[in-house]
């Protein structure tokens, strides 16, 4: 972020006193937009296992991939979301709504999170057996029925 700011503003402008200003404001940003801290990553530890301490290089990762899984899922309902707007549904508002986010979840980890959105029914899909394989079935009774 202190090069971001740095980009902005011309060498001349720069000092180290916006330089350290800048650090300071990543750092009072990173704690304010982190979901996960680790006081309540070591509390969801101690709830799996009482006695497990995680490394600080751990925890840091874990930290770190939580964000990131929270960023890719909040950039892949907004794309969602901008183009179900763009595409037939002209009085919908630019927001993101929770269908958003379920399709991005479902579609791209296999998450479904129920409760939330709609209340239907998800109906278990069955895979079509095929002859062959109904075939391979029976040989192996027959044979298991021999011994």
């Amino acid at each position: 972020m202190d090069s971001d700011l740095n980009d902005y503003v011309s060498p001349s402008q720069s000092s180290p006193s916006m330089s350290t200003n800048a650090s300071q404001a990543k750092t009072t940003a990173e704690n304010a937009a982190m979901l996960l801290t680790k006081p309540r990553l070591q509390e969801l530890v101690r709830e799996v296992d009482p006695n497990e301490q995680l490394d600080e290089e751990v925890e840091d990762c874990l930290l770190q991939i939580a964000d990131e899984f929270v960023e890719n899922v909040i950039n892949g309902s907004c794309l969602l979301a901008k183009h179900r707007i763009q595409n037939g549904q002209p009085n919908r508002e630019n927001k993101v709504e929770i269908k958003d986010v379920q399709l991005y979840l479902e579609r791209n980890w296999n998450l479904w999170i129920p409760g939330f959105g709609t209340e239907e029914l998800r109906p278990y899909k069955r895979t079509t057996v095929t002859e062959a394989h109904k075939q391979r079935q029976a040989l192996i009774r027959k044979a298991l029925k021999k011994y």
